[in-house]
């Protein structure tokens, strides 16, 4: 392929590659890509055609065990040339020996699974304006806003370790502290027993994560994130098996819009899967 490169993007590139992803009706969150940078500054690609971007794929090193693969993109009018399958290879390549894993789109799934990915949920988008409950706060814990609260972000931080693949403290730190994002954690007897964020997208704004012990307590989180969306559309990802988080986004007057299949190419640590009401994100994991 000549006058075809594949190199780590810049945020200027990511830019542009945020507005494919919304084209495609992903509906990123509008600074996703600067938080995932302080867990791996080198895991976002970009293929480049004489120069211009023509395709990416983000694959963010956690850990020396695990990866996630996302906004794996090619420009529509350039599809079916190889650029696409250089960059993914390339990104690929970054994860090393790493499990990886994705949330893929039905038109993908195939693919992937020559790539070695194997099935292991659906996630689904629950999508609408919010009816928000305000009995569901008085049967759950304490909910604070979480900030630059050292304590309880570091709380937050160790009980994010439960419900991802990874640890990943500095995303945490980064994604509940951010100005742009709102987030709470519930607390019971002192301890956090769940937390949540919002944020806005191209279109309204996405909850993610939503992790807590028990419905009740997501519900309450849930209700006090979309209150702060003030009316506007949100976004729920609930991973399928999690029947709790569906009642609950169906609860709250959402409707499913498209689905996602959770791969993985190798092992990954035990999950409190009954604690996730909401994945973070589909496309950085």
């Amino acid at each position: 392929m000549v006058g075809f490169e594949v190199g780590v993007a810049d945020e200027q590139d990511w830019a542009e590659v945020v507005a494919w992803a919304a084209e495609e009706q992903w509906n990123p969150g509008l600074a996703d890509r600067a938080h995932f940078l302080a867990q791996d500054p080198d895991g976002f690609f970009l293929g480049r055609l004489d120069g211009c971007p023509v395709s990416a794929v983000s694959v963010v090193a956690y850990d020396d065990a695990y990866a996630f693969l996302g906004f794996y993109l090619v420009r529509p009018d350039l599809r079916g040339r190889g650029f696409g399958l250089a960059t993914w290879r390339a990104g690929l390549e970054h994860a090393g020996s790493r499990t990886v894993g994705l949330d893929g789109v039905v038109g993908q799934q195939a693919n992937y699974r020559k790539s070695g990915f194997t099935f292991a949920h659906r996630t689904l988008r629950y999508s609408g304006v919010p009816t928000v409950s305000h009995s569901a706060r008085a049967q759950s814990g304490d909910l604070v806003e979480v900030g630059e609260e050292a304590g309880v972000v570091h709380a937050v931080a160790d009980y994010d370790s439960h419900c991802y693949p990874a640890d990943r403290p500095e995303f945490v730190t980064r994604w509940v502290a951010s100005p742009h994002h709102t987030a709470y954690a519930c607390l019971r007897d002192g301890r956090v027993a769940g937390y949540g964020a919002i944020r806005p997208a191209h279109d309204g704004h996405r909850i993610g994560p939503l992790f807590a012990d028990t419905a009740q307590d997501a519900a309450a989180l849930f209700d006090a994130l979309a209150a702060s969306a003030a009316g506007s559309p949100v976004m729920l990802d609930v991973p399928e098996p999690n029947q709790a988080g569906l009642a609950l986004a169906k609860s709250r007057g959402l409707e499913e819009v498209f689905e996602t299949a959770r791969m993985y190419t190798g092992p990954i640590r035990p999950l409190a899967g009954h604690k996730i009401f909401g994945a973070t994100t589909l496309e950085l994991g």
